[in-house]
């Protein structure tokens, strides 16, 4: 079983509220730190150009695989 990181750990409600699309910015910079941990390479560079280009749409993409799942959708 893998270890879960600080952000996976809080409760569904706040991880919502962190998926809107102002501070959506945080799942974002999450998704980088996680791939940067496990030195996924194609997972850095995807993070970070979803940093530059993924802003305007990825909160959606968010909070609907946090409903469905309770987890930020990544490829690690």
């Amino acid at each position: 079983m893998a270890k879960k990181m600080g952000l996976e750990t809080l409760p569904l409600w706040f991880k919502v509220i962190l998926a809107l699309p102002a501070l959506d910015i945080v799942w974002m910079i999450f998704r980088v730190y996680k791939s940067i941990v496990k030195r996924h390479t194609f997972g850095i560079i995807l993070g970070v150009a979803l940093l530059i280009i993924g802003i305007p749409f990825m909160w959606i993409v968010d909070i609907f695989t946090l409903v469905l799942t309770g987890k930020v959708f990544w490829i690690d």
